[in-house]
């Protein structure tokens, strides 16, 4: 764990204060970075199904009881949330329990956002509500002590990245107890699109989250952080992690 800050100390303020608007944020990030044409690297996940208007399906008996069936109560602080489990099916994977560091109940959660759902998804925003009490629901139950987030960023255009504003909005939603213990948020495979997202609201982010916060360039360098037996790695990460490992190893041309 050499390298890792943990830190005892943590206050609501620390992250986040009011932001200027996301929508400008993102867009002068994108203004810098130019569009990004990198390939998806997993399949595309089905759309759940949106019934048009003035059309009602009639439930048979086994299809009434599948429909009850679909839907999950997470309690997110005080309050219980229902979750259409079927809707988000195909993204459950974008959080995971990854074991534990150290001595006690440490918990390792991994974040892979090469789960998320397209922007381009007809029902995005529905989509996006779900999964976002999805993950504050389940990081409530993964978490007992202290934890870290292992984010898994590389193999995902922009088009999966999730805005800030819902980023912002899941650390707003988290627990006391959560924000307190949040011990590291380590970034595997950082893109240049979200170091300048991190550099340019830096402003904004007290110097305590900040130091929270860790690159790592390969998942070689993340073993040495963290214990790798229960951490779910997804292919596709492993792929570009070997793409970009080989780049790195290639022998320069003698001239």
């Amino acid at each position: 764990m050499e390298g890792v800050e943990l830190k005892e100390e943590w206050q609501d303020e620390d992250f986040p204060i009011p932001l200027p608007e996301d929508d400008s944020i993102e867009a002068d990030i994108l203004a810098i970075t130019g569009p990004e044409d990198q390939p998806d690297d997993l399949p595309k996940p089905k759309t759940t199904e949106v019934i048009r208007k003035g059309s009602i399906t009639e439930y048979t008996a086994a299809e009434e009881k599948e429909d009850g069936r679909r839907w999950r109560m997470f309690r997110i602080g005080e309050q219980d949330h229902r979750v259409d489990m079927k809707a988000i099916e195909p993204y459950k994977k974008v959080i995971s329990h990854g074991g534990y560091y150290g001595d006690g109940l440490n918990a390792i959660v991994v974040f892979a956002v090469c789960f998320m759902p397209e922007s381009s998804q007809p029902n995005y925003r529905y989509l996006m509500d779900n999964l976002f009490k999805y993950v504050i629901g389940t990081l409530e139950l993964l978490v007992a002590e202290n934890y870290m987030i292992v984010y898994l960023n590389g193999a995902t255009t922009r088009r999966k990245m999730p805005s800030l504003g819902w980023l912002r909005k899941c650390y707003q939603q988290i627990d006391r107890r959560l924000r307190k213990n949040l011990k590291s948020l380590i970034i595997v495979h950082p893109s240049w699109f979200i170091r300048t997202l991190l550099a340019v609201t830096r402003p904004f982010i007290s110097s305590k989250f900040s130091q929270k916060i860790r690159y790592v360039f390969n998942l070689a360098e993340l073993a040495e952080l963290v214990p790798m037996e229960y951490v779910g790695i997804p292919e596709c990460i492993k792929q570009v992690d070997q793409e970009l490992n080989g780049k790195q190893d290639e022998p320069k041309n003698e001239q």
